[in-house]
């Protein structure tokens, strides 16, 4: 695949929900502890069928050049060939933020 065609797949907690969305771009940040997301992805207007949940997502990221997630916030990301749909889902079960220091003991 050459680097312009690349597609990812990138599902992310954010306020109790979970954003799968589609961009071309995903780098780690200059800003520590942030994964960067460029070029997202919707689907074609020209679809008889929309979805809310997408439509919801456009109008989100409509104006974003650059989004900054945090890392602890990323669970996972895939390098897919065709462009899926947007969306947004309840977070089930439990999702738990990565440790980024390990807990301290009491002596």
């Amino acid at each position: 695949m050459a680097s312009e065609e690349r597609l990812y797949r990138v599902s992310f907690v954010n306020q109790d929900k979970v954003y799968e969305v589609y961009v071309r771009h995903v780098y780690q940040s200059d800003m520590w502890g942030f994964i960067q997301l460029e070029e997202f992805v919707f689907g074609n207007r020209s679809e008889l069928l929309v979805d809310p949940g997408e439509e919801k997502l456009k109008q989100e990221f409509a104006d974003v050049n650059t989004c900054y997630v945090p890392m602890q916030a990323i669970i996972r990301i895939d390098e897919v060939r065709n462009e899926g749909v947007a969306r947004i889902s309840e977070a089930k079960g439990n999702v738990a933020a990565f440790p980024l220091a390990p807990p301290k003991r009491d002596k």
